[in-house]
């Protein structure tokens, strides 16, 4: 089942990457605990320069596509929570 949601977010980072692993579980725990299955695009920024530049040093990354705003790690549930919160009010 595809959710606005779905389109709203990504998660940049790379294979590997055990920060983008815990990321990724964070996200899903918050996404599941809000009855929010949803799927998203996990975007691994080896596979495109621009990103690789401009994410580097700094994933794993959550983004809103919409807004741009971006949550940098290091972030926890509360701080993912906090994001979405914000950023589904705002939208």
């Amino acid at each position: 089942m595809t959710t606005p949601m779905t389109q709203q977010i990504v998660l940049y980072g790379t294979e590997g990457c055990h920060l983008c692993d815990e990321a990724r579980d964070i996200l899903d725990m918050e996404l599941a605990g809000n009855n929010r299955n949803i799927d998203y695009p996990y975007i691994d920024i080896v596979e495109n320069d621009e990103l690789l530049e401009r994410y580097g040093q700094s994933i794993p990354v959550i983004q809103f596509i919409k807004s741009g705003h971006e949550l940098f790690w290091p972030f926890d549930i509360n701080d993912v929570r906090s994001f979405l919160r914000k950023e589904i009010e705002d939208g």
